[in-house]
């Protein structure tokens, strides 16, 4: 079993001694553990300012030493260029690769390492096969989650992970030291009460990621993100959840009970 394709993903090599010690001081989460062992992490790149700038995975594959960066294709070049900027004389190689992601869920194959955002979201793989056409409905299996992604969720520039739920997904770690926008994360956790967040919403209609939600007198409640069977991720004001809400023609509800 190879896996289900998963497109629109560049895979990148950081190989060189200063590999995790480099990235530790840049991203959200803690890679040290991967010195020790072959994992999967996931993690964000965040401006001075605490704001999302890119998440990826980072993996170390069973039997290798090199790190592999796995993120969407548009945010690859972006990524690059900040990783470069930031190296400085750190003994990091940085190359493109071929490798292929594909996923699945139920019994991983061999070399596989499971999803660390949520158990419910399987494995990934990484291999030279494409892998087979997607069966699985990931966009609702994700709604179901509240599982956020780039671009329909994660906005560069304006996000803050833990309004966008990094903490629940084991995405940062407040234990690991500084690294770029650790500062204003950490007051946010420690410091202030979220007063917005990631939702799941019912949702009657389309509309597309991005879209304004509106309470009945126009003012703005939050913006839409994934939708999918009938369900949706939104960010929204905790305090403007009540009555009803409309993201153009869709109608949207909150859930009650969760």
């Amino acid at each position: 079993m190879i896996g289900e394709a998963m497109e629109g993903r560049a895979v990148w090599r950081l190989s060189g001694s200063d590999v995790l010690p480099f990235l530790q001081g840049l991203v959200t989460n803690d890679v040290l553990p991967l010195g020790q062992a072959p994992g999967l992490v996931w993690a964000a790149l965040l401006t001075p300012q605490g704001k999302y700038l890119a998440d990826f995975f980072l993996a170390r594959l069973p039997g290798q030493d090199d790190i592999l960066l796995d993120l969407p294709e548009p945010m690859a070049q972006p990524v690059l260029k900040r990783l470069q900027m930031y190296r400085l004389r750190a003994d990091v190689q940085i190359a493109p690769t071929a490798l292929q992601v594909t996923r699945g869920l139920g019994e991983p194959p061999e070399g596989a390492l499971p999803d660390p955002r949520h158990s419910g979201l399987g494995w990934r793989r990484y291999g030279d096969a494409p892998g087979t056409a997607p069966a699985t409905d990931w966009d609702a299996l994700r709604v179901e989650l509240m599982v956020p992604e780039y671009p329909a969720d994660l906005v560069p520039d304006d996000s803050y992970i833990l309004e966008m739920g990094f903490e629940r997904l084991n995405g940062v770690n407040f234990r690991k030291g500084c690294y770029v926008g650790q500062e204003v994360t950490a007051r946010m956790k420690h410091k202030t009460e979220l007063r917005k967040g990631l939702v799941r919403l019912s949702i009657d209609g389309e509309a597309a990621p991005g879209t304004p939600i509106t309470l009945p007198d126009g003012r703005e409640a939050g913006r839409l993100g994934t939708s999918a069977g009938g369900f949706a991720l939104a960010h929204m004001r905790f305090d403007r959840m009540e009555g009803e809400l409309r993201a153009g023609t869709a109608r949207l509800a909150a859930i009650r009970g969760r």
